[in-house]
């Protein structure tokens, strides 16, 4: 029997916190130190924010904007904001400087390698974020070791090691290569660089958050060069949830209780938030098993402590969706409306999108879409997180039609 997609509204939601200094770490104030700081490498270039004008008036809504971070640094995915980020605030505080102080340039140089010696980071990774800790650290003069689940694609192995790290595939799922990868930590002296948070894990992880926070500013900054305010709507992916608390958490000390409507999206088989916000108990639970979905970049079981303590109260609604929901979005993006742009989207970029198209089509998603209030006046705001980092696998569905929709399946 085919999956369906599934849906739960939030409970606990809250229009604004009840004080702004829990969210200080990504405020606008704060991303602006870690925009600064990507500023700085010579690859550093705004990824284009993408009008489908033809979509939105196929889908009966006022604007569809789409971030495309294919363009991020040359890396096929957005995720080198976050791991660089980290791996410069690291070496920051090896050197005792404020990361404000500190730029590529610096943190390249001789002068600071032979000060700071040789340094390993490690990290587990479907494939975006150990490419990106890989590409940091080469940049820098150091060393990395990812770790990679089970059934991870060639495509994105070669990547990696493409980056000069030690790359290996275990026969784990994420979340045990993850405490893999920190057991390793431990006995070797390495600095484990990873996005989900736990008890006396979270410095880092915050640090990648306001990595990713770069995004959502740059969408901002280009929202408002078209002469419009802000999104109504925006659609987040979630992992261990630490991109979209990022982008939530800006919005959320940006604009308060006038922020966007957030739906956050996940792979059916990994749906750690939905699951933990229909238990209703306010607490995280996991996903366990070895989620087979090819949303690889999202298929985490465990949710990030930094990342639940913002969805929980800011995300109007959470959303599991079968793989067919990502392959049709990935199918619209590549065959445009009108003279709307092509864009190549992978299997963790298009599921947004692709629910959006579900939720303009099929009247069994009517309750989902009365509830966020999406309708003619939306301005919906889409972030694809990656390009086709799995080539043969982006073919098989784009081309092929692997994981095909049927409106009945909703």
């Amino acid at each position: 029997m085919t999956s369906k997609v599934l849906w739960v509204s939030n409970d606990r939601l809250k229009n604004q916190p009840d004080t702004m200094e829990e969210l200080d770490y990504i405020s606008e104030k704060s991303i602006a130190q870690a925009t600064n700081f990507h500023r700085s490498f010579p690859q550093y270039a705004i990824t284009p924010l993408h009008e489908l004008n033809q979509l939105a008036k196929a889908f009966q809504v006022k604007n569809i904007w789409l971030k495309d971070e294919s363009y991020r640094f040359g890396l096929n995915a957005f995720k080198v904001l976050g791991g660089s980020f980290a791996v410069a605030n690291y070496l920051s505080k090896k050197l005792g400087m404020d990361i404000k102080h500190v730029n590529f340039e610096l943190l390249a140089s001789p002068e600071v390698k032979a000060k700071l010696g040789e340094i390993t980071f490690i990290t587990a990774t479907d494939g975006n974020h150990g490419r990106g800790v890989a590409w940091a650290a080469r940049q820098l003069g150091q060393k990395a070791v990812v770790y990679m689940p089970k059934g991870s694609a060639a495509a994105r192995f070669d990547n990696i090691k493409a980056e000069g790290a030690a790359v290996s595939i275990t026969e784990l799922n994420y979340d045990d290569t993850v405490r893999l990868a920190n057991k390793h930590a431990e006995e070797n002296g390495w600095v484990l660089i990873q996005d989900a948070a736990w008890e006396g894990y979270k410095d880092i992880p915050a640090w990648i958050m306001q990595g990713y926070g770069t995004i959502m500013g740059e969408a901002i900054q280009q929202i408002s060069e078209l002469g419009e305010d802000k999104p109504t709507h925006v659609f987040l992916q979630a992992g261990v949830g630490c991109f979209a608390a990022s982008m939530l958490g800006y919005l959320v000390t940006k604009y308060g209780e006038n922020r966007p409507v957030a739906v956050v999206v996940e792979p059916d088989k990994a749906a750690c938030f939905y699951k933990s916000v229909a238990a209703g108990d306010g607490n995280p639970h996991a996903v366990t098993g070895m989620m087979e979905t090819i949303m690889a970049g999202l298929a985490c079981g465990e949710p990030s402590t930094l990342s639940w303590d913002i969805l929980k109260y800011y995300a109007q609604a959470f959303v599991s969706c079968p793989d067919y929901v990502t392959a049709r979005g990935m199918r619209i993006l590549a065959n445009p409306l009108g003279n709307d742009p092509q864009v190549v989207s992978g299997e963790s970029g298009a599921v947004g999108l692709g629910l959006l198209s579900m939720l303009a089509e099929n009247k069994a998603l009517n309750a989902l879409k009365e509830k966020i209030g999406l309708d003619e006046h939306s301005k919906i705001l889409i972030i694809s997180t990656e390009g086709d980092t799995d080539a043969v696998g982006y073919q098989n569905i784009v081309w092929n039609g692997a994981y095909p929709y049927e409106a009945g399946n909703c």
